[in-house]
C-alpha cells in the first residue's frame, strides 16, 4: 500500500505488459457517491507526495470504486468558502493548481478509468492525466456556469487544449454533461469500451505509452502549452462565441459568457499563468450574488430530493395509473405517464374527448421524433403505455387514480365519489385540482385517507413541480404513493398541506393583486411587464394571466377572495375582471391585454391591441408616474409576504421547499434564489420597512406578519448563515 485515506487509496499492481504501476482509487468513506470537498483535495495532495516518493513505478491508474466517478467538488462547502472573499479563494484554487499540476507532471504515464458520472472537479481530475477511458455508460461535463461560477480547477485551461476552443466553449458555457461517444468524438477521451473492460483498457494504453506505441510526453507537453490559434482563429471562435453565448443566457447570468473571457486571456499563456487567470476569475463569479443564489438553489433542491426519496422509500408499488378526463391536461398527463414507463388508463365519457387526449399524446411523442429522442418504433413502444377506454372495467387493479376534469367543486366531486366505488381499498385517489380544497372534496368520500391533491402545472411535459396536497384525513401512505408516481414520471414533487391555493397559487394571486393595483393607479400594463421581465420573469403579470386564461384567473381569484377576505378580496372591478367580462379570455381565444397572432412556427405571438387599453381605462382610479424600482416593490411585495405566511402558517414546511416551488412551479427568477433568499438579501428589516411604507396607502396585503417584524428586530434571517 502507497497511500490510504478515508477518500483516497493508492496501491501497487502489475499491467499484462509487466509494468509496476500505482493504482489511485477514490472512494469516500460512509458516502453513496465521491465528491472533492477540502478534506478529500487534501488527501489527493498527500497521495500525489506518497506517488513523487515511491520509486520504481512506471505508470498511474485512477479510478473510483463508487458507481459515479467523481459527482464534483462538495458543494455543500461554497457559501461558507465563498465568505472568505477573493483572496482566500484565489489562494485556495492556487494551492488545488498546484496538486493538479503535481499529478499531471507525474514521471510516468498516467491513465483515467471513467466509469461513471464525472462532473466538475471530477472532471478536471481527469483532465490532468495524460490519458482517459471511459464506460459508454459514462458522462463527463463542466456544469460550474450553472452555478454561477466557472471551473476553478483548470477545466478552463486544460480542455480547450484537449478538445480545442470551439468544443471547450460549447461544454464549458453550456454546462453540459456530455455522454461517452460525443467525448470521443472530440478528443475529450482516448477510448469507449463497456464496463466490463475498462480497467483492462486502462492498463493497456500505459503498456503502450511505456513500449513507446503512445507518446504521452507530447500529449503532456499540449496540454501545458499555449492554445495552437491565430490571431484570427482567435478572435473568429471567441468574439463570435460571446455575442451568442450572451444572446442565449441573458443578462442575469454573467457565468457563461465570462468562461469564454478566461479561456480567450488563457489562450496564449502558458499552463501556470492560464491558471491564475482562472482562479482570480473563479473568485470574482464566486462572490457575486447570482452564485451564491444559484448555489442556494442547488442545496434547497438537494433537500427537496432527499424528501422524496424519504417519502419514495415508504410508498407501495405504483405499477398501474389512471387519469380520468382526457383534455389537454388528461392528455399531458397520460403522455408524461407513459414516456416514463408507467401505464395509464386514460378515461372519459365520450369518443371525441378520448381522441383529443390521444392527439395531445401522440403530438408530444412526435415532437421527441422530431427531436431524435425516441424513434417511431420507441413512440409505437410508448403508445401501447396509455389505454383509452369510456368505462370503469379496467380499474379494479389500478395504484393510482389523477382525476383531471374541469375545474368545478360539484363535477369533480360527483366524478371521485363514483370512481371510489370502482377501485380495490388500497387504491389512491388525486385530484389534480388548483385551487379546490382537499378536504372539501374528501367530505363525501368513504376512503378520505386515500385521498389527496396531485396539482399539474401546464403545460404538463416542461413543468417540473407537482404540488403534492395533504388534507386532513389524508394518510402518509397515499402521500408517499403520490410523492413516488410524480417522482417515477420525472417530476419534482413538493408536500404541502391544504388550503385556498395551496401554495403556489396563494402566493402568485397577491402578484397579481399588487398589478391589478398598479393599474388602478394609471400604470401601462406592458410597462408593467417589460420591467418585471427585466427583473427576471419569463414574461410580465399581463401576459402571464393571457397565457394562464382570464377565466382560470378569475374563477381562482374568486376562491382566493373566499379564503383571505382580509387581503384578497377586492371592490369594485379589476383589470382581470373587465377583461373577462368582454370575453378577452387570453391566449385561448386570441384576445386578453394583447391580441394574438401565429407566428412562422405557428405559435401564438402577442401583440399591441388598442381595445385592451380602451377597456382597462374603465378601472384607472387616478394617474400616478411610477418608477421601475415602485413597480417592483408593489409586485414582489405581496408575492415574498405570501410566501412568508405559507410558511407561518405551515402550509409549506421549509424555505427551501417554498423557493423551489416558485421557482419551477411560476418560473420565479432563479438567479434570485427565491422569494425568501430574496427577503434575506434585501435584509428583513429592510424588506418589513419597505412593506409597512406599502401598506399604509395599499392595505392588508402588503402589510407584514407580526413574526416577520419580531424576525428584523432580532435580525434574523430565513436562511440561517450559510444553510440551504
Amino acid at each position: 500500500m502507497i497511500y490510504q485515506g478515508n477518500a483516497i487509496t493508492v496501491e501497487r499492481r502489475d499491467t499484462q505488459g509487466g509494468n509496476d504501476i500505482a493504482k489511485l482509487t477514490f472512494d469516500l468513506k460512509g458516502e453513496s457517491v465521491n465528491k472533492l470537498s477540502s478534506v478529500v483535495v487534501a488527501e489527493l495532495g498527500e497521495a500525489v507526495k506518497a506517488l513523487q516518493a515511491e520509486n520504481g513505478l512506471q505508470g498511474l491508474m485512477i479510478s473510483s470504486g463508487k458507481e459515479a466517478f467523481i459527482v464534483g467538488a462538495d458543494i455543500t462547502e461554497f457559501h461558507s468558502l465563498f465568505d472568505k472573499g477573493e483572496e482566500y479563494l484565489v489562494e485556495m484554487n492556487l494551492k488545488v493548481h498546484d496538486i493538479f499540476n503535481a499529478l499531471e507532471d507525474l514521471p510516468f504515464p498516467t491513465v483515467t478509468a471513467i466509469n461513471g458520472l464525472a462532473l466538475g472537479g471530477g472532471c478536471e481530475v481527469l483532465l490532468t492525466t495524460d490519458f482517459r477511458v471511459m464506460s459508454e455508460k459514462a458522462k463527463i461535463g463542466l456544469p460550474e456556469t450553472k452555478l454561477g461560477i466557472l471551473p476553478g480547477w483548470g477545466g478552463c485551461v486544460r480542455l480547450p487544449r484537449l478538445i480545442g476552443a470551439d468544443n471547450a466553449i460549447e461544454w464549458i458555457a453550456g454546462g453540459t454533461e456530455n455522454r461517452a461517444n460525443a467525448a470521443l468524438n472530440v478528443g475529450a477521451v482516448d477510448a469507449v469500451v463497456t464496463h466490463e473492460l475498462l480497467e483492462e483498457a486502462a492498463l493497456d494504453l500505459l503498456d503502450r505509452a511505456n513500449a513507446g506505441e503512445l507518446d504521452y510526453q507530447a500529449r503532456r507537453e499540449e496540454k501545458k502549452a499555449p492554445l495552437k490559434l491565430n490571431a484570427i482563429e482567435q478572435m473568429m471562435a471567441f468574439e463570435t462565441a460571446k455575442g451568442f453565448v450572451a444572446g442565449k443566457a441573458g443578462p442575469h447570468y454573467p457565468a457563461p459568457v465570462e468562461s469564454i473571457k478566461v479561456i480567450q486571456k488563457g489562450a496564449g499563456e502558458t499552463r501556470a499563468r492560464a491558471q491564475a487567470i482562472e482562479a482570480k476569475a473563479f473568485a470574482k463569479l464566486a462572490l457575486s450574488s447570482v452564485a451564491f443564489n444559484l448555489v442556494g438553489l442547488f442545496l434547497n433542491d438537494q433537500i427537496v430530493k432527499k424528501k422524496g426519496s424519504k417519502y419514495e422509500k415508504q410508498s407501495q408499488p405504483v405499477k398501474q395509473t389512471a387519469v380520468l378526463g382526457a383534455g389537454i391536461m388528461g392528455g399531458g398527463i397520460a403522455y408524461q405517464s407513459a414516456s416514463k414507463g408507467t401505464p395509464i388508463v386514460m378515461k372519459d365519457i365520450n369518443d371525441d374527448a378520448i381522441e383529443l387526449g390521444l392527439k395531445e399524446a401522440r403530438k408530444l411523442f412526435a415532437k421527441q421524433v422530431e427531436r431524435k429522442k425516441l424513434t417511431i418504433e420507441q413512440m409505437a413502444e410508448k403508445l401501447t403505455n396509455i389505454r383509452p377506454t369510456l368505462s370503469y372495467g379496467d380499474f379494479g387493479n389500478v395504484d393510482l387514480v389523477v382525476e383531471a376534469v374541469v375545474e368545478n367543486p360539484n363535477v369533480k366531486d360527483a366524478v371521485l365519489t363514483e370512481v371510489e366505488g370502482m377501485v380495490s381499498e388500497n387504491t389512491i385517489l388525486t385530484s389534480n385540482t388548483s385551487t379546490i380544497s382537499i378536504n372539501r372534496l374528501a367530505k363525501n368520500l368513504k376512503r378520505p385517507e386515500n385521498f389527496c391533491g396531485m396539482h399539474f402545472f401546464n403545460p404538463v411535459h416542461r413543468m417540473p413541480l407537482v404540488e403534492v396536497i395533504r388534507g386532513e384525513k389524508t394518510s402518509d401512505a397515499a402521500v408517499a404513493a403520490t410523492v413516488a408516481y410524480a417522482r417515477a414520471m420525472g417530476k419534482t414533487p413538493i408536500v404541502v398541506n391544504d388550503c385556498p391555493g395551496f401554495l403556489v397559487n396563494r402566493v402568485l394571486f397577491p402578484y397579481f393583486g399588487g398589478f391589478s393595483f398598479l393599474v388602478e393607479q394609471g400604470a401601462d400594463f406592458q410597462h408593467v411587464d417589460k420591467v418585471m421581465e427585466k427583473f427576471g420573469w419569463p414574461m410580465g403579470p399581463a401576459y402571464l394571466l393571457d397565457v394562464v386564461g382570464l377565466d382560470t384567473a378569475v374563477h381562482a381569484n374568486e376562491v382566493m377572495a373566499e379564503g383571505f377576505p382580509d387581503r384578497m378580496a377586492r371592490d369594485g372591478k379589476t383589470a382581470i375582471q373587465v377583461m373577462y367580462d368582454n370575453k378577452r379570455l387570453g391566449q385561448k381565444n386570441d384576445k386578453g391585454f394583447y391580441a394574438y397572432e401565429e407566428d412562422k412556427k405557428g405559435k401564438p405571438k402577442k401583440v399591441t391591441d388598442e381595445q385592451a387599453y380602451a377597456l382597462v381605462k374603465d378601472v384607472v382610479k387616478e394617474q400616478k408616474e411610477f418608477s421601475d424600482e415602485d413597480i417592483i416593490a408593489r409586485m414582489m411585495v405581496p408575492l415574498c409576504l405570501e410566501t412568508v405566511r405559507c410558511l407561518e402558517d405551515g402550509i409549506v414546511e421549509t424555505p427551501a421547499e417554498a423557493d423551489m416551488a416558485l421557482i419551477y412551479g411560476i418560473g420565479f427568477p432563479p438567479f434570485r434564489g427565491g422569494a425568501l433568499r430574496y427577503i434575506d438579501a434585501m435584509g428583513v428589516a429592510e424588506f418589513v420597512k419597505l412593506a409597512e411604507n406599502l401598506a399604509d396607502e395599499l392595505g392588508p396585503l402588503y402589510a407584514p406578519t407580526e413574526k416577520l417584524r419580531q424576525m428584523a428586530q432580532n435580525n434574523e434571517q430565513f436562511y440561517s448563515g450559510t444553510q440551504a
